[in-house]
C-alpha cells in the first residue's frame, strides 16, 4: 500500500490499456448518454464524425477504470475531491485501444491523517490524446506506529 508520503511529485504511473468496442459504445450510451450520434448508426453516419463515437462520459469512465487498476488500488485513497479541466480532445471510435497515464503533480500534507494529492491524467490512442483531466484526491498518510 502506498501512502501519501510514498507518492512523489513528478512521478508518472502508466495505467495500462483498454480496447473500446462498438457494442460497448452503444450499450453505455443507451444507458448513460442517449444522444443519437452515440446510439444510432444512421444518425451517426450522417453526422459530423461519420460513425458512432463513444460518449465523453464513457471515455472518462475508461480513464477511471484504468486509474483504479493501474494506481489507485495500490494507494491508500480516502476519496476523490475534484475533477478539473476535463478536456475531450479527440473522439473515441470502436476498435481503438486506449492507454492511460497519471502524473502526480502535488502532495500536500494538509491535515493529520491525510494529504491532498493533485494529479494530471491522460488517455490516448496511439499518438492521439483523447482525454486530459486534472484530479484531486485525499490519500491517507502513513499510520503512526
Amino acid at each position: 500500500m502506498l501512502y501519501a508520503e510514498d507518492l512523489v511529485e513528478g512521478q508518472t504511473y502508466e495505467l495500462g490499456s483498454y480496447l473500446v468496442t462498438r457494442d460497448e459504445i452503444l450499450s453505455f450510451a443507451q444507458q448513460w448518454d442517449p444522444q443519437g450520434f452515440h446510439t444510432d448508426t444512421a444518425i451517426a453516419e450522417a453526422g459530423f464524425f461519420g460513425e458512432v463515437i463513444a460518449s465523453g462520459i464513457h471515455t472518462l469512465a475508461v480513464f477511471q477504470r484504468l486509474s483504479v487498476l493501474g494506481a489507485y488500488n495500490r494507494w491508500a485513497v480516502i476519496a476523490g475531491r475534484t475533477l478539473r479541466d476535463v478536456q475531450f480532445r479527440s473522439p473515441v471510435r470502436s476498435g481503438q485501444e486506449l492507454t492511460g497515464s497519471l502524473k502526480v503533480t502535488k502532495v500536500d500534507l494538509d491535515k493529520p491523517g491525510r494529504a491532498l494529492v493533485v494529479t494530471e491524467g491522460v488517455l490516448a490512442t496511439g499518438d492521439t490524446t483523447v482525454l486530459t483531466v486534472d484530479l484531486d484526491m485525499y490519500v491517507r498518510t502513513r499510520p503512526v506506529a
